[in-house]
């Protein structure tokens, strides 16, 4: 027997994915005896739930939503499913997890893999704690049941700080996870083609500051209401996010809620409008929530391992972390809706809420979009000969000029690894979405190149400069433009290297 059996087609309804598509098909797909485990998680709304129901449409296999219960109701809503899929006359009933595990176990009693998916398992791993430890012992190396199955059993949660602990440090299943994928959001070049926006890359700009890359957000949160067109785009804000009848509208607050790991929301909440308002370091969170800096520690952390803050350090220098919204529907709930909660709900404000947000939506949304997305063209899109090296890392970082008593903030700092595997400093960027660029700052840049070269942390001959903008170049700027410095505009971020 061949060790795989036959690739399976992608679904023709499912929107790329196809590296996600494709690992779960091998997985699915490896005939070899012996039952196995994966493990899929990522940010909630992204599809993996989606992505698991096409595959058991695709091979006949099991597929199970959890829901919060207690055990035992969720082992009777299990027994119930599993005998509607098996065609058995009434309900199955199981006496406890380890009878419903060697179950799922028998459906993979054949000459082919089956998939069996637990989907929501947090759910059930909450209701009962002791569930991934009778998984590891169904799933012990010289197990009867283990060898007498091709079940393919597949567990999936959003819950991201819970999903990574799961085959982690002494965890029961650490170990025995034949697959362990991760479903990301859309990048912001997939986001554009998902919402039709690929031709008009300022608009796609600018809802991507909005949604980002999570594709339930179209489909299910707004109907499919896409922007017609950069004068639409103000209308369709205003009749989706700021709609209190739209699901978009309450995301934000409900994302956290969904955590079942975030105990006290109140400070959760107030910790990320804190980041949302522009304070990225610790004590000025601390400050803001009025708190000691020690006593943030465990908010950021548990925010961090839920997937709602990012932790960054300077590019330049160790220890000097900043934090980051990571979801821009976060964003904008706590820049903008939050702010004007009472005001929103009431039918008719959203025109003179969202035109006094205005500014913010600049300054703290579109602004700060824009420069991430600046740095995952580097890292992702741009061409190894564009940035003179293989880009292994990317970030920001803050240049001290103590001879002008000034700081200087350097949007895009990217790393690639040396001939001696050391990393090296290869490209340094200014990124400004809403203002046109020009030749004072390409001097910033090179002022902030000669410091570093002076302290000792790059070779100026070997670090290029890199200007990006939403709103295009000066003249004398553009005559600048060579190897040694680039332009990046919208048309190159979205479809050039």
């Amino acid at each position: 027997m061949q060790n795989y059996i036959v690739a399976m087609d992608r679904p023709a309804d499912m929107f790329d994915r196809v590296w996600e598509w494709n690992a779960l098909t091998r997985f699915a797909g490896d005939a070899r005896a012996g039952a196995t485990l994966g493990v899929v998680s990522g940010r909630r709304r992204q599809g993996k739930s989606f992505l698991l129901q096409c595959l058991c449409e695709a091979t006949g296999g099991f597929y199970y939503e959890a829901i919060e219960a207690t055990e035992a109701d969720s082992l009777r809503h299990l027994g119930q499913r599993l005998a509607a899929h098996v065609g058995a006359p009434g309900r199955i009933a199981f006496d406890g997890w380890p009878a419903a595990v060697d179950a799922l176990l028998e459906l993979g009693r054949r000459d082919e893999p089956v998939v069996v998916v637990l989907d929501e398992f947090p759910y059930l791993a909450h209701a009962s704690p002791s569930l991934p430890s009778i998984i590891q012992a169904a799933l012990a190396q010289r197990g009867e049941r283990r060898a007498a199955s091709r079940a393919r059993l597949i567990l999936c949660g959003s819950a991201l700080s819970f999903m990574g602990r799961l085959l982690a440090g002494d965890a029961p299943l650490r170990g025995r996870a034949g697959l362990d994928l991760v479903v990301p959001t859309l990048d912001y070049r997939l986001a554009a083609r998902f919402w039709g926006l690929e031709k008009d890359p300022a608009l796609a700009m600018r809802v991507h500051a909005v949604v980002g890359g999570t594709p339930a957000y179209r489909r299910q949160f707004v109907a499919d209401d896409v922007p017609t067109g950069p004068d639409d785009f103000d209308a369709w804000v205003m009749r989706t996010a700021l709609d209190p009848a739209v699901p978009l509208f309450r995301e934000g607050r409900y994302l956290l809620s969904e955590e079942p790991d975030l105990r006290d929301k109140a400070l959760y909440h107030s910790t990320l409008a804190a980041v949302a308002e522009g304070r990225t370091t610790r004590g000025k969170i601390a400050a803001a929530l009025q708190r000691s800096s020690q006593d943030m520690g465990h908010p950021l952390t548990v925010l961090e391992d839920a997937g709602f803050l990012e932790r960054r350090e300077d590019a330049f220098r160790a220890r000097r972390p900043t934090y980051h919204l990571v979801e821009p529907i976060i964003r904008f709930y706590h820049a903008i809706s939050r702010p004007t909660w009472a005001q929103l709900e009431r039918p008719g404000r959203a025109d003179a809420v969202w035109r006094r947000a205005q500014p913010t939506f600049e300054s703290r949304l579109l602004g700060p979009d824009f420069e991430e997305i600046c740095r995952h063209w580097t890292l992702r899109f741009a061409a190894p000969e564009t940035i003179g090296a293989l880009v292994t890392d990317v970030g920001a970082g803050v240049v001290y000029d103590k001879s002008a008593r000034a700081r200087l903030e350097v949007d895009v700092v990217a790393y690639a690894r040396g001939e001696d595997e050391g990393r090296r400093l290869v490209l340094l960027g200014e990124a400004k979405w809403g203002r046109r660029l020009d030749v004072t700052d390409l001097a910033r840049l090179r002022r902030a190149r000669t410091l570093l070269a002076d302290s000792g942390l790059l070779d100026p001959a070997a670090c290029r400069l890199a200007l990006f903008s939403g709103a295009g170049f000066s003249e004398d700027l553009r005559a600048e433009a060579g190897a040694d410095v680039l332009l990046v505009d919208l048309e190159r971020l979205y479809k050039g290297e």
